[in-house]
């Protein structure tokens, strides 16, 4: 299953030494550019969090680059200060990022030029029903994104066995859905809260049967996800509206449109986000595609829209899920693209993701 969790057995020694870097860590100080998310001490075996990248972009169907996203985010992570408002003390809590598996990133690059063949043609009128060169390249993505979204799971699986939380980094918005598979083996029941410009409804989206642009009907077809709930969609298909029409209320979605008119009414976003967060089930999956947000936050983004939400009004949705009791039990940040800014943005959403997560978790007062 390609790169094992770098968990191990530690001697007595090598774990007290751990300990006291843990101790003696300064959040304040200079940035420390040590190869670590943040800058942190932590490794795997002391982290309560446990960071899985997953470069990987190979139906991105306009613009690519997000394979390179985890690493964009890697880099930024030591420029930030840690003081949370909601979670001042949550470093202390323990964030580890797994290393990026160099195996993936190649299939990544091998795959990608299949890809744009099948785009392309597609955009002729020419589809691998009518092409066996197209057909077989179908095939073999098809293959690479479900060994993709094995190791994911994997991954997934082993922390979650170790009583850990996972954050999934992408990459294209495809990553999650190994991570989803490996939480519905815990949780009999979840919903998600999907952040997005995009409703990612499609079934098997130009042939690819783990889409970018498919992961939340992928999503759909494990019985445990009981509710999906969609904020800030903006572009959407109307094959993508009947589904959610006929979907007897398992897919809320809240249109960016609906949202600002609300508002512009004099609805309150606070009163929103509390609506919102009432469809939601005790557990909650938060799975944050960055084009949900204003475009100039990741402009580099794979399929960026005009309109979305500013940092702190996603920060306030997520903050009511808190409040409200509910569990978050894992999440996602998708489609950072390969610039220093984005990654800047993201590592920040990772970092309060993190906290929101360790304050639902320990069930902390505001």
């Amino acid at each position: 299953m390609g790169q094992e969790p770098v968990s191990g057995k530690m001697s007595s020694h090598q774990d007290q030494s751990i300990v006291e870097k843990i101790a003696n860590f300064d959040p304040g100080g200079v940035g420390a550019v040590n190869g670590n998310l943040f800058g942190f001490p932590h490794d795997y075996t002391h982290a309560s969090t446990v960071v899985i990248g997953v470069p990987w972009d190979v139906t991105t169907s306009y613009q690519d680059g997000t394979c390179q996203g985890p690493a964009a985010v890697l880099r930024a992570s030591p420029q930030l200060d840690f003081y949370d408002f909601d979670n001042p003390e949550a470093w202390r809590q323990g964030i580890y990022m797994l290393p990026i598996p160099e195996w993936l990133l190649a299939e990544n690059r091998r795959l990608r030029p299949d890809a744009i063949a099948i785009i392309h043609n597609a955009e002729r009128g020419i589809t691998p029903d009518d092409n066996l060169e197209l057909a077989a390249a179908l095939a073999r993505i098809n293959q690479g994104c479900r060994t993709m979204s094995r190791w994911v799971s994997y991954q997934t699986k082993i922390a979650l066995e170790q009583q850990k939380k996972i954050i999934v980094i992408g990459g294209d918005h495809s990553v999650p859905l190994g991570a989803l598979e490996s939480l519905s083996q815990q949780y009999l029941s979840f919903g998600i809260l999907h952040l997005d410009a995009h409703g990612d409804l499609r079934d098997a989206y130009e042939g690819f049967k783990e889409s970018h642009a498919s992961i939340m009907f992928n999503a759909m077809q494990i019985p445990q996800i009981s509710t999906l709930v969609q904020v800030g969609i903006r572009d959407i298909s109307h094959g993508e509206m009947a589904l959610i029409q006929q979907s007897e209320g398992r897919i809320v979605t809240y249109l960016d449109t609906q949202l600002k008119q609300a508002a512009y009414a004099g609805q309150s976003w606070l009163a929103q986000c509390q609506e919102i967060v009432r469809h939601l089930p005790e557990h909650v999956y938060i799975s944050c595609d960055v084009d949900g947000l204003d475009p100039k936050l990741c402009p580099h983004t794979g399929t960026p829209v005009p309109g979305g939400l500013d940092l702190e009004a996603v920060y306030c949705l997520w903050r009511e899920v808190v409040r409200s009791g509910r569990r978050i039990i894992g999440c996602d940040i998708c489609e950072t693209g390969n610039h220093e800014w984005d990654g800047n943005v993201s590592a920040r959403i990772l970092y309060m993701l993190f906290s929101f997560m360790t304050m639902a978790e320990n069930s902390f007062e505001f």
